[in-house]
């Protein structure tokens, strides 16, 4: 959670605000608490889109539609304004994790849990229904586990029962294989949609995979019409409850009565989320959020210093127990996922805790190491929840745990290439290239390979639920399946690619955003390979992008925001110095290089917050780590001047540049520690 900025208001109505919680395409929301000290979820539509009409007409319907269900089910609706100008509405305060998230975590739910589950569920949609209402997004991260049960969130494109439009020209009508039939398919959709929905999100909770799957989007909802759901990991009672929900003929699909009934969870089933690790996690982010709430004193907060009030206890541990997996309900249950950056998307039981202080211009002692990792040159450290993964200069990947640098497997790899020797990993597995030149997938748990693909790797790019990306020996550009483990293209890439200089790439909802050594920049469509948009000249090549919701960030010649699906320009901002440097994203705020200094820029318009000269010459260009209130800039042209360490807050150095002789530094941070790779020796740092 950040502080309250310049122009954020200090008051909605009767709650007072404490800071910020997240930020989303539509509006802002804040934590608030009451004169009583009941915390809220306060999320106030964007000034610049209230004068749109049919975002406007969708907010408030947000707040008609969850304070139209009369549920214990559902987040509540606290209080709204709709008129002036800053629409807001307050719901309950959820500080849980989404099913998601649980089961990543803690493993799939049993039998007994799973019915519990969607007993909970399906009453819940039964008084969704008798409200006239259809949810239409039931998905695993639209529920979130609280000590009091299953909460169903995001009534964002709730609609009546006789509804047919759902959604403007270009926007997506259903999450990929959650939705049935008829809604992928455009026809009107009524409340056996939702059982549908509830029997893809049963399928996840018992097995942890997905009842349709696919390379691609298109791929998933063509087996959402025309495949069958995959079903067999389902113990066979379970199975035979889930498959009518799944049925493509929405009459045959049964009813909530019919679902409760059948499923008929037996006695203290709900133990999955009332006991155990999981129970634990629940009960301590809810203390966490109400002790934030309640310890903010009587004054009112300023702006810039919105989580000052608190005395007595460590108000940055209350932070870090907040922010760290706090699943947040506001506008009818919109729901922003405040992740530490480490892909587990919550607090963990192998995360630090946060540096409570430091003293200014003395680093504190390391976490761990340095420890001799054998790392090649271009290995760049690759956090994978308990793990962080490096290359070795002979091609094996070798995996150490967080908490205290202790190898934890190796598994052999091709000798890297000059270019890079990062492995990409989604999910559970990381993907890099074997001796013959194929693609290795590997399972990040154990090191064991889970399968090997023809593919002619030279570097892996990227990965995402569908393919991984890589270059190939002949400096083409190709995608694999992660399921049929084939090729799904190979093109010229549209930007220069070598031997030397691959491109750097990131991949997100559906675009693959290739940096070519040229300096140009284009985006090519994940699934087919075609050219999307550019190239466009971006200037000093070999940069890395970085990419939110649906923009795109580059460094260059100018350090500019391009709209993901088609490359349009929001806003750019030109070079002062040598030329802008990667940048990372962290909240409102984009870090990058500008020359021989580091700028914090306002990610919405590229506005310059505050600038930090590193260096008396020289140009910082790998990306900033940011974590906490901490960013760790490798300097240098080629990263060989060691790793300052800056304050974000102020914009001021920590304490000295980190230098332990001549070598290439590296650097990644997850789960508040900074993860420093200089000559072959891996060192972890704390965060403040």
């Amino acid at each position: 959670m950040n502080p309250l900025g310049t122009g954020d208001p200090l008051r909605l109505g009767p709650y007072r605000l404490i800071g910020v919680l997240g930020v989303g395409g539509m509006g802002k929301v804040y934590l608030g608490r009451d004169d009583t000290g009941r915390p809220a979820a306060v999320k106030v539509l964007r000034p610049e889109l209230a004068y749109d009409g049919h975002l406007v007409q969708r907010f408030v319907r947000e707040a008609h539609a969850a304070e139209s269900v009369r549920s214990k089910g559902v987040a509540r609706v606290l209080g709204a304004q709709m008129e002036g100008g800053r629409p807001w509405i307050a719901t309950e305060f959820l500080a849980g994790p989404t099913l998601d998230h649980a089961v990543e975590s803690y493993g799939a739910f049993g039998n007994a849990a799973t019915r519990a589950l969607g007993a909970v569920l399906a009453r819940t949609l039964r008084d969704v229904h008798a409200a006239g209402l259809v949810h239409r997004d039931l998905k695993p991260s639209n529920i979130v586990l609280t000590s009091g049960g299953p909460r169903l969130i995001d009534f964002g494109i709730a609609r009546p029962e006789h509804g047919l439009t759902l959604t403007t020209t270009g926007q997506a009508p259903v999450t990929p294989g959650f939705g049935p039939p008829e809604q992928v398919v455009g026809r009107r959709v009524g409340p056996a949609a939702d059982i549908f929905a509830l029997g893809a999100v049963l399928t996840y909770a018992a097995t942890g995979e997905r009842a349709f799957s696919g390379d691609h989007v298109a791929a998933v909802q063509y087996e959402v019409v025309h495949g069958e759901p995959r079903l067999d990991a389902l113990p066979p009672d379970l199975r035979a409850l889930v498959a009518p929900c799944l049925a493509k003929d929405a009459a045959w699909r049964p009813t909530p009565d019919q679902v409760i009934k059948a499923l008929a969870p037996p006695r203290n089933a709900d133990s999955a989320w009332t006991s155990g690790a999981l129970a634990d996690d629940i009960a301590e982010r809810e203390r966490n959020a109400s002790r934030l709430s309640a310890l903010q004193g009587d004054g009112e907060p300023t702006q810039g210093s919105g989580l000052s009030g608190i005395t007595g206890i460590s108000r940055r541990k209350l932070i870090v127990g907040l922010s760290t997996g706090a699943v947040l309900a506001a506008g009818g249950g919109v729901v922003w996922w405040l992740s530490t950056g480490d892909g587990t998307g919550g607090s963990a039981p192998w995360e630090a805790d946060l540096l409570a202080d430091y003293e200014e211009g003395t680093p504190p002692p390391a976490l761990w190491g340095p420890i001799r990792t054998g790392a090649h040159e271009a290995s760049v450290p690759l956090p994978v929840r308990d793990l962080v993964l490096v290359t070795a200069t002979n091609g094996d990947v070798r995996a150490y745990d967080v908490r205290d640098g202790e190898r934890r497997w190796s598994a052999d790899g091709a000798e890297p290439s000059a270019g890079t020797a990062a492995p990409a990993a989604h999910s559970e597995t990381a993907f890099t290239a074997d001796a013959s030149g194929g693609l290795l997938a590997l399972k990040t748990e154990d090191g064991s390979r889970q399968w090997t693909a023809a593919a002619d790797v030279r570097t892996v790019l990227a990965a995402d639920g569908g393919a991984v990306y890589v270059t190939t020996n002949d400096n083409r550009l190709r995608a694999v399946s992660v399921t049929s483990h084939e090729p799904l293209w190979t093109v010229s890439p549209p930007v220069r690619s070598t031997a030397e200089r691959a491109v750097r790439a990131v991949t997100a909802d559906g675009i693959l955003v290739v940096y070519g050594s040229d300096g140009k920049v284009a985006g090519v469509a994940a699934g087919t390979g075609k050219t999307v948009w550019g190239p466009e000249e971006q200037g000093s090549g070999f940069l890395t992008p970085a990419v939110s919701d649906d923009t795109v960030y580059l460094g260059g010649r100018r350090l500019r925001a391009l709209a993901l699906a088609d490359g349009k320009e929001r806003w750019a901002r030109p070079a002062a110095g040598a030329g802008w440097g990667s940048p990372a994203l962290a909240g409102e705020l984009l870090f990058a290089g500008d020359g021989a200094e580091l700028k914090a820029c306002k990610a919405v318009d590229g506005g310059v917050d505050w600038t930090l000269t590193l260096m008396n010459e020289g140009r910082v260009r790998e990306a900033p780590a940011p974590q906490g209130n901490t960013a760790w800039v490798v300097l240098g042209e080629r990263g060989t001047e060691g790793v300052a360490t800056v304050d974000v807050r102020s914009g001021k150095k920590a304490w000295p540049p980190l230098r332990s002789g001549p070598g290439r530094w590296r650097s990644a941070v997850a789960g508040n520690r900074a993860f420093l790779l200089s000559g072959g020796e891996l060192t972890a740092m704390p965060v403040f």
